[in-house]
């Protein structure tokens, strides 16, 4: 006689909980990106060039494509971002001052690791140093187009995972209790909540059902009671365990003793047994 639950398996998350769907359009927002940063570098350059032809090919080379490198690395930052606001949908209060404090780190990024590329650049290539300008002007203008790319990038990605179907795990309903009784040589599955009382027959116990089944299994009541305490039942006789659950009321019967009704059924509470008087009316 053995008992049994049934509990759902547990699913584990890919990558940073993201599922294949959610990494497969990340990376193709990314691959938008990298073209998008691409053409604006070639624009800039021939742009440069166009505007300004004593300056050469190679100073906008450097200066375009060292932005657009390191641009291509800080993109996981709004894409991070977009993350975060897609799975925990957080309130607009948190998300307005998280996206300041994220663009600024954006931007200082960009701005740090573009001078540091240029710099190396200009004294490997033109064996000249480079020169970034007043940071206190220079580092806002840098501001303003880095906060339109941030933007732009998070809209991006936002999209993407809204296109890779994510949507909030479902908690799958758990499975009712059952208990298995060996009537003879028949195995009897029945749900738990189904069994209104337990009943010592001699050698044998003999399980009450809601059907009106009285199936008997050879067994004492104290290793029915093993089974069955986790799940409600209470022993309130040398010879009863009733089902907590099933208990519709209990009516006194004088030094103590007690009757448990169970519906149609009715059963003994001695007085031997105060600690099932105290849970039964809990």
């Amino acid at each position: 006689m053995t008992g049994t639950t049934g509990t759902p398996f547990g699913k584990t998350g890919g990558f940073f909980g993201m599922s294949g769907e959610e990494r497969l359009w990340l990376g193709r927002a990314w691959l938008l990106g990298a073209c998008l940063i691409s053409f604006i570098c070639v624009v800039n350059v021939l742009t440069i060039q166009h505007d300004a032809p004593h300056l050469g090919v190679i100073r906008p080379v450097i200066w375009e494509g060292s932005s657009a490198l390191v641009t291509l690395f800080i993109f996981s930052i709004p894409a991070a971002m977009a993350f975060w606001v897609v799975r925990t949908r957080p309130r607009w209060w948190l998300v307005l001052p998280a996206h300041l404090a994220a663009v600024f780190v954006y931007s200082v990024l960009h701005v740090a690791g573009f001078i540091a590329l240029r710099e190396l650049s200009y004294v490997v290539i033109l064996d000249s140093h480079y020169k970034f300008g007043p940071l206190a002007t220079e580092f806002p203008y840098e501001f303003r187009k880095d906060m339109m790319a941030y933007g732009l990038a998070s809209i991006i990605y936002w999209l993407a995972l809204q296109r890779g179907g994510y949507s909030p795990p479902t908690v799958e309903p758990a499975q009712p209790a059952v208990f298995d009784i060996r009537d003879g040589a028949r195995l009897i599955r029945v749900p738990v909540a189904e069994i209104i009382a337990v009943r010592s027959a001699g050698n044998y116990v003999e399980f009450i059902l809601g059907d009106g089944r009285r199936p008997l299994t050879r067994s004492s009541l104290g290793a029915a009671l093993e089974s069955l305490a986790r799940h409600g039942f209470v022993r309130t006789h040398k010879s009863w365990l009733v089902n907590k659950a099933r208990v519709t009321g209990l009516t006194p019967e004088g030094s103590g003793d007690y009757t448990v009704e169970l519906g149609n059924l009715e059963a003994p509470l001695s007085r031997r047994f105060p600690e099932a008087l105290a849970i039964l009316r809990g």
